[in-house]
C-alpha cells in the first residue's frame, strides 16, 4: 500500500516536471530560433522597410555578404530595385547611380546606368584614367581614357590603295578583316573607301588645334578629339565612305550606310559613335566611324544597340 503511494506521488510529481521541462525547450527552442532569425539578412532588410518579397529579391541578386552589409548601411530605397533591374547594372557604382539619379530624376533608370558606367558624368579630359593598351582590339580610348604620344598598335600596315586613299595604315587584324568586308560590300555593288585610318598623337594634336582655332574649344571637344584620347589612335579605326557618297553631309543617307548598319557587326566593325548616343560617347553623330573590335564584341553590341563606350564597361572593364 505505501509502495502504491510513493508511485502515486512521484508520477504526481514527474508529469509537471516533465511538461515544463518540454514547454522550457520549447521555448527555449524558440527563443533561440527568433534570436537566430534575428541576425539574418531577411530580418535586418525587413526592419529596413523593405517588404518580404522586396527583401527576397535583393538577396536573390546581392548573394555575397560584403554587398548585403552595404544595403544595411543605407535607409530603404526603392529605387536601388528598379536599378538592380538594369541590365548592365554595375554595383560598384550603386552610390554613383543614386547620387545622378538624386540630381537628374527625370532622366530613366537606363541612361543613369550607361552615363555612370561610361564616366560621362565625370569632367572630360581631366578625369583621365591610362588606357588598358593589353586589352588588344578592345582598347579603349575616349575622353577619359587616354594613351601618350609614344603609343602606336603594333603591327600596323599600310591599306591597298584599291580600299583608300594614299597614306592610310591599319592594324593587321583590322586591315584584313575590313579587306573581306569591302569584298562582300562589293557584292552588292557598294564600293567602301577609307578615308582616314591611324593617326598618330602629332597627327591629331594637330588636327585638333586647327579645329579649335576655327571653330572654338567647345565645338572643337565636340567634334575632334584630343591628341592621346582619339579612336583613330588604336589603328583599329576607319573613317570610310562610298564612291558616289564621299562625304560627311551625304554618307549617312547612303546604300553603303545602310548595308554596314545591318552587316558591319559581321566583320567585327561597329559604329563609333551612332546618332542618339552622344550623351554616352561625348562625341556628335559620325555615320562614317567605323571601328574594329572583332567580331564576337561587334555581334554583342549589335544585338545589345550599345555603344562600344558602354560594351567596354560593362564586358571588358566590370570582368577585370
Amino acid at each position: 500500500m505505501v509502495k502504491l503511494k510513493l508511485k502515486k506521488k512521484v508520477w504526481q510529481i514527474g508529469i509537471p516536471l516533465l511538461l515544463t521541462t518540454i514547454v522550457g525547450i520549447i521555448l527555449g527552442t524558440n527563443f533561440y530560433n527568433d534570436y537566430k532569425y534575428k541576425q539574418t539578412y531577411e530580418y535586418k532588410l525587413i526592419s529596413h522597410g523593405y517588404t518580404k518579397e522586396e527583401t527576397e529579391k535583393l538577396l536573390n541578386y546581392f548573394q555575397d555578404e560584403e554587398k548585403r552589409n552595404q544595403l544595411l548601411e543605407k535607409e530603404k530605397n526603392s529605387t536601388i530595385l528598379e536599378l538592380i533591374k538594369e541590365k548592365y547594372y554595375i554595383h560598384s557604382n550603386l552610390e554613383s547611380y543614386l547620387a545622378y539619379k538624386e540630381k537628374n530624376k527625370k532622366k530613366s533608370n537606363n541612361e543613369i546606368i550607361a552615363v555612370i558606367n561610361t564616366h560621362q558624368e565625370e569632367n572630360a579630359y581631366e578625369e583621365t584614367k591610362e588606357s588598358d593598351t593589353e586589352k588588344g582590339i578592345l582598347i579603349n580610348i575616349n575622353k577619359f581614357y587616354k594613351v601618350n604620344e609614344d603609343y602606336e598598335p603594333q603591327e600596323i600596315t599600310n591599306i591597298n590603295l584599291q580600299y583608300a586613299y594614299a597614306n592610310n595604315k591599319l592594324a593587321n587584324v583590322a586591315n584584313e578583316a575590313f579587306v573581306t568586308m569591302w569584298n562582300a560590300a562589293k557584292e552588292q555593288d557598294l564600293q567602301l573607301i577609307v578615308n582616314t585610318s591611324y593617326r598618330s598623337y602629332k597627327s591629331q594634336e594637330t588636327m585638333y588645334e586647327n579645329t579649335k582655332a576655327a571653330n572654338g574649344s567647345r565645338t572643337a571637344d565636340n567634334m575632334v578629339a584630343r591628341p592621346g584620347h582619339s579612336d583613330h589612335q588604336t589603328g583599329l579605326s576607319i573613317d570610310v565612305y562610298e564612291k558616289n557618297y564621299q562625304t560627311m553631309a551625304t554618307f549617312k543617307d547612303s546604300p553603303a550606310y545602310t548595308w554596314l548598319k545591318e552587316n558591319a557587326y559581321k566583320y567585327g566593325f561597329i559604329e563609333r559613335y551612332p546618332e542618339g548616343k552622344e550623351y554616352i560617347t561625348g562625341f556628335t553623330y559620325e555615320p562614317w566611324h567605323w571601328r574594329y573590335v572583332g567580331e564576337e564584341a561587334a555581334k554583342t553590341i549589335h544585338e545589345e544597340n550599345i555603344t562600344f563606350d558602354e560594351y567596354y564597361a560593362y564586358y571588358v572593364e566590370n570582368q577585370a
